[in-house]
């Protein structure tokens, strides 16, 4: 796996046609991004930063929701590219372990391994209940718990205050709690 640390270089169609300088920053950012979430979830089977940078830039290069979008709402929009990317790996890596890959994972590991995708795809689902309810709820705890954001940052993402934030989080966590434990 190439394990490069830049942007995607400029080739004859740009995927994302942007500013280098800005295309730069954008990648910087979803690689800090992409790294808060990893280091707080552990190992994902083959997903580190780089390869979850990729694919969510591959995503996003081939979509068009991101167009048009204030910096803030685009790195909550990159947030839920990464979310989908992180919960598509814990499923197949669920896949395999139910026989579909077929490799040898040592019995130690194994519980831990299924806990933490259990415990992503429990989220998710809650998740999406939660979005059917609050769907502003919802991108704030994409961004806290997929991406990693301090409450500034949300803030700042979301275009509100730092209180409403506050506020909306402590609700959301209370949601996802009961949903999450009924």
């Amino acid at each position: 796996m190439n394990t490069t640390t830049s942007a995607p270089t400029e080739s004859a169609t740009p995927l994302l046609p942007l500013d280098p300088a800005l295309r730069d920053e954008l990648y910087r950012e979803l690689r800090q991004m992409a790294h808060q979430r990893l280091r707080r979830s552990g190992p994902l089977t083959l997903l580190d930063t780089t390869a979850l940078v990729h694919e969510g830039w591959l995503k996003l290069a081939n979509g068009s929701g991101w167009q048009g979008l204030e910096p803030g709402h685009f790195m909550a929009y990159a947030a839920t590219v990464m979310r989908s990317i992180v919960v598509d790996y814990a499923r197949a890596r669920q896949t395999r372990q139910r026989g579909g890959g077929a490799t040898h994972v040592p019995l130690e590991e194994l519980p831990t391994l299924a806990h933490r995708d259990d415990e992503y795809l429990q989220v998710h689902e809650a998740l999406n209940d939660l979005e059917r309810q609050d769907p502003r709820l919802a991108r704030l705890v994409e961004l806290r718990f997929f991406v990693g954001l301090e409450e500034a940052e949300c803030a700042e993402a979301l275009g509100q205050s730092r209180r409403t934030v506050q506020r909306d989080w402590q609700k959301a966590r209370a949601l996802l709690w009961d949903a999450l434990n009924d």
